[in-house]
């Protein structure tokens, strides 16, 4: 049994969605604007580092609020889905490299976009053309976009079973023969992004015959996404991938 926590479960998740709403990235920050202005709402608060435990120990519970508040918007039953992935750079120096917590998981790797080598992990995104995350998988610089997501739906099965017929849009990097082969449903299309004219100004033929263009924009998702930021906690040492879909 134990004795009952003195901050309950649900004053613990309703602080939490506040400090994410309000734009708090400092948990003692936040927890002193709460001390201040919000005692009447919450009869106790702990200190930061009391509350960082709970916040860890409940990534469970708020992923089942974030999925049960995202599952009740218009946008979540987007029939069109886009993948992709960011770097998250989490050192640069040698001496900040060696002596971190993330190291055997954070590991180099390159930034096509930025043209750069990084030190850190990837983050990749499942979403609507809306930008409200759907799934989400937390893995080192180097790992495979293809196995990350076929790891990433076949961890989140129910969500491709719900949705016959459901597009999924991402670049060159997460299609191709081994994914159509292992992909865990068939009744959801993948579509690679359309390739590029050659030198010629010809188009190449593409033997893949789930591969087609799309005539819905990805545009608005790539502005509005960044408004929809998600965290996850430090996975198991035994895992090089972190995968959630808010599962309830």
């Amino acid at each position: 049994m134990g004795i009952a926590p003195r901050l309950t479960d649900a004053e613990l998740v309703t602080l939490a969605m506040m400090q994410a709403m309000l734009g708090f990235t400092s948990e003692a920050k936040w927890l002193r604007h709460s001390r201040a202005h919000l005692r009447h709402l919450f009869p106790y608060l702990p200190q930061q580092p009391g509350y960082n435990k709970r916040l860890r120990k409940a990534t469970g519970l708020l992923r089942q609020v974030t999925r049960f508040l995202a599952s009740s918007t218009s946008a979540w039953s987007d029939d069109v889905w886009v993948v992709g992935s960011t770097p998250v750079e989490c050192g640069r120096s040698r001496e900040t490299v060696k002596p971190s917590d993330l190291a055997g998981w954070a590991e180099y790797g390159y930034c096509a976009s930025h043209s750069r080598f990084f030190w850190g992990l990837r983050l990749h995104l499942v979403c609507t053309l809306q930008g409200l995350p759907i799934a989400f998988a937390l893995t080192g610089a180097k790992a495979d976009e293809r196995e990350t997501l076929l790891a990433l739906l076949a961890a989140n099965s129910d969500l491709l079973a719900r949705r016959p017929g459901q597009t999924l849009i991402g670049d060159k990097n997460y299609f191709g023969r081994t994914f159509e082969h292992n992909s865990p449903s068939n009744q959801s299309s993948c579509y690679g992004r359309p390739a590029k004219p050659n030198a010629s100004g010809r188009v190449p033929t593409c033997s893949n015959p789930y591969a087609r263009s799309s005539s819905r924009s990805t545009r608005h998702s790539r502005d509005s996404s960044t408004s929809n930021g998600t965290e996850t906690a430090h996975p198991a040492a035994s895992s090089s991938v972190s995968c959630s879909a808010y599962s309830r």
